[in-house]
């Protein structure tokens, strides 16, 4: 769900709230309790919660995507490289 910028254009009073898109966009002020209290333009804020995204799952992976396994191992040596090898 969304967080709002809500501002009272009658008192001033500014919070953020959490709204369901479909909600109205004009409340009344807890403060003051005129119907004044509207959603502002402001840049989205979100957070994104569970598994699967950016920040949780991939931000930090230092696997690399089409990265290819070291040509030449020998018996002893692991096909896969380490973060940071030089092989290639």
């Amino acid at each position: 769900m969304p967080i709002y910028d809500f501002q009272c254009t009658a008192c001033g009073y500014q919070q953020e709230l959490m709204r369901k898109v479909s909600a109205p966009s004009v409340e009344a002020c807890p403060k003051c309790q005129q119907q004044t209290f509207s959603k502002q333009v402001s840049a989205p804020n979100f957070q994104l919660s569970g598994s699967g995204w950016y920040a949780t799952d991939f931000k930090n992976n230092q696997s690399a995507a089409g990265s290819k396994p070291a040509e030449s191992a020998s018996a002893g040596e692991s096909a896969k490289c380490n973060p940071g090898c030089a092989c290639h």
